[in-house]
């Protein structure tokens, strides 16, 4: 009797540990967003003990965790043709709306999934569905991007296939074998997704090779930076589901290939101390206190150190590469842009990744449209079906999904 009190009494504990987290009030339907995350965090936790026992990458398990059921083959249906294809050796998914009316150019979308540069796929069905659903409400030719993920390959990989794949389909024949119109051409991407498609933005931009302009690039939560672990965004979500600080940090060295030690360091922004004055320009163009609206600044404080690591830097030049880091780019690059949609969630550590450039964009004299939504968090706009349909998701997908169609 006493051993199964035990035992009851033990797996209770393990469930509240996983499943209870303290979440704010104005979050979209808390407890369901709790069990989520416990979910995630417990695969999340089955992968690295996989690696331990050296039976492989973690992020491999993770990613095979997280696509498992979700992957499909394309799918026509009355209203979308779905073909799997290559540009320029990158998988992707084309989405065609049936309806053509003679010589008719239709609008198109180049989306770039999410997923820390390791997880996730175009042939999820999520991302499948939001493609899908935008090909058929927007009547737009939608190429949806499977690039490579760690820890296959690392940077710049990632963004190499994301612009080789963009910069092919920007080509005149290919334009016209869709049946594209290249003066209505939108980019676009979620969390790391969305780090691409700005980072591929800004390579378009000084490409004289490539002769087809973007109309629109749209950043759904996007990361731009890893220089500063110490926003009021990181500070105020430090512990919010779904994606956590010290996740990020580590999907960054994942991303970069850079040693796992050096996570403390960059948490703690011991990688961008004052006395690294090669740091000065970068630190400068994201400089919170004046980028961020005193709303979102609150009570919190810089996190400046002295006395820094250099040898994360000296390690990672990457983290100035604004190929990894959008944010930091010149502006002079910032001003070649096109118009701008970021949607931003108030608890996702990333919120101000997404204000920081937005107005960065807007002193550089581009045209932004900033959508934030006070009960969203990190990743929700892929949670739009069952059985992780969030309200919120759905909101932002329809929202996102009606900005394009009046703007593209």
């Amino acid at each position: 009797m006493r051993a199964a009190v035990r035992m009851a009494a033990l797996l209770s504990g393990l469930t509240a540990y996983y499943v209870y987290r303290p979440l704010p009030g104005t979050v979209s339907e808390p407890w369901k967003l709790m069990l989520l995350d416990a979910v995630f965090r417990g695969v999340q936790d089955a992968s690295h003990l996989m690696q331990l026992l050296g039976l492989g990458h973690h992020l491999k398990f993770l990613n095979c965790a997280v696509t498992m059921f979700e992957m499909l083959a394309p799918q026509s249906s009355d209203t979308v043709r779905v073909t799997d294809t290559t540009f320029d050796g990158v998988q992707v998914r084309v989405f065609e709306p049936e309806e053509r009316l003679e010589g008719e150019l239709k609008r198109s979308v180049i989306y770039i999934h999410g997923g820390g540069w390791a997880l996730g796929s175009a042939r999820m069905r999520s991302y499948d569905y939001l493609c899908r659903k935008m090909a058929e409400d927007m009547n737009a030719v939608v190429i949806s991007i499977e690039y490579r993920l760690v820890p296959e390959v690392h940077f710049p990989e990632q963004i190499n296939d994301a612009y080789s794949a963009s910069k092919y389909f920007l080509q005149p024949a290919v334009l016209a074998q869709y049946s594209v119109d290249p003066n209505r051409i939108a980019i676009s991407g979620d969390s790391a997704g969305g780090n691409l498609a700005a980072a591929v933005s800004q390579q378009l931009v000084v490409d004289s090779s490539v002769t087809t302009r973007l109309k629109i690039q749209a950043l759904i939560y996007p990361v731009l930076q890893a220089l500063d672990f110490n926003t009021p965004s990181y500070q105020q979500n430090t512990a919010t589901p779904i994606l956590y600080k010290r996740v990020m940090a580590r999907f960054w060295l994942e991303y970069l290939n850079g040693d796992p030690s050096f996570v403390q360091a960059m948490l703690v922004n011991n990688h961008t101390a004052s006395d690294l004055s090669q740091l000065t320009t970068a630190r400068a163009r994201l400089n919170w206190t004046t980028l961020l609206p005193k709303s979102f600044i609150k009570n919190y404080k810089p996190v400046i150190q002295v006395m820094g690591s250099p040898q994360v830097i000296e390690k990672l030049p990457a983290l100035l590469d604004p190929r990894a880091a959008p944010l930091i780019a010149d502006e002079e690059i910032l001003q070649l842009l096109p118009k701008a949609y970021i949607l931003t969630c108030e608890h996702d550590i990333l919120r101000d990744d997404g204000m920081m450039y937005a107005r960065r964009l807007e002193e550089a004299g581009i045209e932004v449209t900033l959508d934030h939504y006070e009960d969203g968090f990190h990743g929700a706009m892929i949670f739009a079906l069952p059985p992780t349909y969030f309200d919120v998701g759905n909101r932002i997908m329809n929202n996102y999904i009606n900005w394009l169609d009046k703007n593209l």
